[in-house]
């Protein structure tokens, strides 16, 4: 990587920390660091689980327990047992730290707009934009892709989530029965491998190859969550599936898939796939694509 992008990153890191008050103990004005009015604006109104707020904030549980003991004593929120299940820790916010969050929601809006007035109503529009595609690329950077165990609970709710969009989108619907299988045990090392992609903890897509000794492999269940479309995750997942089917020595991968997946056809072409003579008999295919490694 090149050494000018990395002091660009760290320059503008500098900048922003700056500029938003990072540094301050006193956040937006009030009592609070950064960190603890952060907390307060993602328990939210209703609530949440601690281990939904800290993945979401990709913070350890040593420091989000110190912020919300810190919270506790100013009275800002209540941690207590979920009603659903006893092991998990909920926080919520007390009437005073609603009244806080509210407060800080203001000022954050005020700041905003302080930043925006110096500038022209042009650079104000190129700032918002810019700001916007600086988001789009930050969270890009979040996601981390995987092997995963098919049986895990993240890869079966992508699988589900993966055959659930297809059963809407496809003319009459889809039966995996009458499709292709792709089974756990045909997506488990050596047979295959199954990969899938988190941010903030999350499960956000999924892919696999299947192996084959005297054949070439096949691309399946390549699915990525409404979400984080237009991150460039599909790209991601196949270069890794790629990857991952050069090191188990493939040299050809083939897929199918359906007309009415247009995104899906489209990356295909771009990342070098052909389209090729139909070489099985999937019912749901309408189009056969095959790439050399």
């Amino acid at each position: 990587m090149e050494r000018t992008l990395v002091e660009r990153v760290r320059s503008f890191n500098r900048t922003v920390t700056e500029r938003v008050g990072a540094l301050h103990d006193h956040f937006l004005g009030r009592a609070h660091a950064l960190g603890e009015a952060r907390l307060l604006w993602e328990i939210g109104g209703v609530g949440a689980e601690i281990r939904e707020v800290r993945g979401r904030l990709a913070l350890d549980s040593a420091y989000v327990s110190r912020l919300l003991r810190s919270l506790q004593r100013q009275g800002l929120v209540v941690v207590e047992a979920s009603r659903e299940d006893r092991r998990v820790r909920r926080v919520r916010l007390t009437a005073a730290g609603l009244a806080e969050r509210a407060e800080l929601d203001q000022r954050a809006d005020a700041f905003a707009q302080a930043l925006l007035e110096p500038l022209s109503v042009r650079q104000q529009v190129r700032l918002a934009a810019a700001m916007a595609e600086v988001e789009r690329l930050l969270l890009a950077s979040l996601v981390r892709i995987a092997v995963s165990d098919p049986t895990s609970a993240d890869a079966r709710w992508c699988l589900e989530q993966y055959a659930a969009e297809l059963n809407e989108r496809f003319d009459a619907g889809w039966d995996p029965a009458r499709s292709i299988s792709a089974q756990p045990h045909e997506l488990t090392p050596p047979a295959g491998i199954l990969l899938v992609a988190h941010m903030r903890e999350a499960p956000v897509g999924c892919g696999a190859v299947k192996f084959h000794a005297h054949a070439p492999a096949e691309l399946k269940r390549m699915w990525v969550a409404p979400q984080v479309r237009g991150l460039g995750l599909g790209q991601r997942l196949l270069a890794a599936l790629e990857h991952a089917a050069r090191e188990a020595g493939v040299s050809v991968l083939r897929l199918e898939t359906n007309r009415a997946l247009t995104e899906a056809i489209a990356l295909y072409r771009r990342a070098g796939y052909e389209e090729v003579a139909a070489f099985n008999a999937e019912p749901y295919a309408h189009h056969w694509f095959e790439k050399r490694l």
